[in-house]
């Protein structure tokens, strides 16, 4: 039995879990919401950071700070280390093969716009296509569609089953000869489904067509590996990796990044400007104009660390049995219905209950101090493909407990007697 103070109860917790030492090391946790104790299952969209990654990020302002690469003062050469041991420690956790194939952006929705940019618009011409799935998120179909305005490409869009899972004999047959580029999500935002990513990219490239794999679902479930899933880019967002906001990373196989041009142009970029013209640098620095988020970055590199030091399969240990007690419980409230039935998915639960409105929901659940997330999810086609406008999303982390899942459930069942009677 492991007590789980901040629920206020005690649970049987999955054999080996260290959930109760886990949840002290993020102070948010301890709250109180509306005189309840805090139930954060609004992983999906922003986890929480824990203290390593704050004490990090208190430590480089208190003593490290300065601007980095081109000051010869110490503070300055001192930031350019703490910097540049962050990308090698984002290389190593997604085992680059260098450290230059790391670039730093504000997250995972710049960096495909930063590829759709520089690598699409050098690319990609009238005619082109793309394949896309309907379980993208928003932020990995509309920098596609703006290319679609400016280039003429045709986008195209493979389907998902009614379970949620990607049909895939389907999207391999939407390759066609002018297909030029494929990009997925690893894990649906929505639905949690795990796309099977390596067979998907081996296909792809048995055709000859670069793959981008969105990973902002993905990187804080599982341990990526992007060599041996052969991605051509990986992306994901620091915040939904228990690091901060407003950083992020673009992997990319270190030969099409340097043939890809600027994607923004600005100080620190260059190699030597003049009216006359402009040369720039190499990888990764041509990516990274201007002042970046050394902040960031640095307490990213801690979050990594932090992960690292628990351990993945302790991690997935524990959100898959939150998952699969999540699924058996909810699957009990009469007049609910779970959205994304694929037998491989990540921590997450999209559901509705007949009759209430998503919004009517999570905005009770918040007066019994439990967080989740409701409306499209920037996933409006998905939704579209179900015949909703949205759901309610509960999504788990490895220091949620089975406390919080049966909090959960019980004020649903509340909320619907209130409701339906």
């Amino acid at each position: 039995m492991i007590p789980n103070k901040q629920a206020g109860a005690a649970l049987e917790e999955r054999p080996g879990a260290d959930v109760e030492a886990w949840r002290k090391d993020f102070p948010v946790l301890g709250r109180t919401i509306n005189g309840k104790p805090l139930v954060y299952l609004d992983n999906g969209a922003s986890a929480q950071k824990p203290r390593a990654v704050i004490e990090r990020i208190e430590r480089y302002y208190s003593t490290e700070h300065a601007n980095i690469h081109r000051g010869v003062h110490h503070l300055s050469q001192e930031a350019t280390a703490a910097y540049e041991a962050a990308r090698e420690t984002v290389a190593r956790y997604f085992n680059a093969a260098e450290a230059r194939e790391c670039v730093f952006t504000r997250g995972a929705t710049e960096a495909i716009n930063l590829v759709a940019s520089s690598w699409g618009g050098a690319n990609l011409t009238a005619g082109d296509e793309m394949l896309l799935t309907v379980m993208e998120h928003h932020a990995n179909i509309v920098p596609w569609q703006m290319l679609e305005s400016r280039l003429g490409i045709k986008l195209v869009v493979a389907p998902i089953s009614d379970a949620g899972e990607l049909l895939v004999d389907e999207w391999e047959k939407l390759i066609g000869p002018r297909t030029k580029l494929a990009a997925f999500c690893h894990a649906s935002n929505s639905l949690g489904t795990l796309n099977p990513a390596r067979e998907l990219i081996a296909k792809a490239h048995a055709h000859g067509i670069p793959v981008l794999l969105d990973g902002a679902q993905s990187a804080a479930h599982l341990k990526i590996d992007v060599r041996e899933l052969d991605c051509d880019w990986f992306v994901c967002s620091g915040h939904k990796i228990f690091g901060p906001t407003g950083i992020g990373v673009l992997y990319g196989k270190a030969d099409l990044l340097g043939a890809m041009p600027p994607y923004q142009g600005g100080g620190d970029m260059i190699d030597r400007v003049s009216f006359a013209g402009t040369t720039y640098r190499g990888l990764p620095e041509r990516f990274e104009a201007g002042t970046p988020n050394i902040a960031g970055a640095v307490g990213l590199a801690a979050a990594l660390d932090y992960l690292d030091g628990i351990g993945h399969d302790a991690i997935a240990a524990q959100e898959q049995d939150l998952l699969a007690y999540a699924t058996e419980q909810l699957s009990q409230i009469e007049g609910l219905t779970i959205y994304g039935r694929a037998p491989n998915k990540v921590a997450l639960v999209s559901f509705m209950i007949e009759g209430i409105h998503p919004n009517d929901i999570g905005t009770m659940l918040d007066a019994d101090g439990i967080a989740v997330r409701t409306g499209h999810h920037c996933t409006m086609p998905l939704w579209e493909r179900f015949g909703l406008t949205g759901t309610v999303r509960a999504s788990f982390a490895f220091y949620n407990t089975r406390a919080e899942v049966d909090a959960l459930v019980a004020s649903l069942k509340k909320i619907r007697r209130l409701f339906l009677g």
